[in-house]
């Protein structure tokens, strides 16, 4: 029986080119920080490699601890660095809103789902903070009350693709692989739930398949049709 469905944020719920708002995402930054006195090579060579250590995180620490524990090889000041940082998310960071799209079919979506009395998870990769993925989720039209559970760097010992980072969420959450649905735009981050037995339906209007998926054998569309399929399946 069907019980919760995971959602993806960016480029799923929050329509964006994915090279698009990274390059914005690092203008920002660095528009903040240089003027501080940061090198800004070396802050996105610091950035990339602390994304990078989150995604191969073991899960023998969160992935907040996974990022700091490199950033701090280089910057010695770790209680300012995370209020520069907590303090950009809060405000400059808006700026990169310019770079995303909006689709009302996704808010829409949610409140439907939450209607049919499925629990919604935002299962988005915790490479981020709270206060960033919060701020994401808010140009949706959607807020963290929307949703059950919200993955982000603080409460996550794993990243997509390695699917024990949903085998943690549904944990958790007391739920079982054959009671949840992922909801994705990436035939590999999204996809790898099918991993563990969970099912998953592929959002194809910034659909990332750099694996050259069949997608034809994978459940996808627009959200009104994810909400046509569920109740075909429910």
């Amino acid at each position: 029986m069907l019980k919760a469905i995971l959602f993806d944020l960016d480029g799923t719920l929050l329509p964006m080119d994915q090279d698009t708002f990274v390059n914005a995402y690092f203008t920002e930054i660095l528009k903040k920080f240089v003027p501080l006195g940061y090198d800004g090579k070396k802050l996105t060579k610091n950035l990339w490699e602390g994304t990078k250590a989150m995604i191969e995180n073991d899960g023998k620490k969160t992935n907040e601890e996974v990022f700091w524990d490199l950033f701090k090889k280089d910057y010695k000041d770790l209680d300012n660095e995370k209020k520069l940082f907590d303090s950009f998310y809060e405000n400059e960071f808006n700026e990169v809103k310019k770079s995303c799209s909006y689709d009302p079919e996704a808010k829409f979506a949610i409140k439907e789902i939450k209607n049919m009395g499925l629990r919604t998870i935002l299962a988005t990769n915790p490479v981020f903070p709270r206060v960033c993925t919060y701020n994401r989720l808010s140009w949706t039209g959607l807020n963290n009350e929307d949703f059950e559970y919200i993955s982000t760097y603080e409460n996550s010992r794993f990243c997509k693709p390695n699917p024990l980072y949903f085998q943690e969420i549904i944990e958790k959450l007391g739920l079982k692989p054959e009671e949840c649905l992922m909801v994705g735009n990436d035939c590999n981050e999204d996809y790898s739930a099918t991993k563990i037995n969970i099912p998953f339906f592929l959002i194809t209007r910034n659909i990332i398949n750099k694996t050259n998926i069949d997608i034809s054998t994978i459940p996808h569309g627009t959200f009104f049709d994810l909400l046509n399929y569920l109740n075909e399946i429910r």
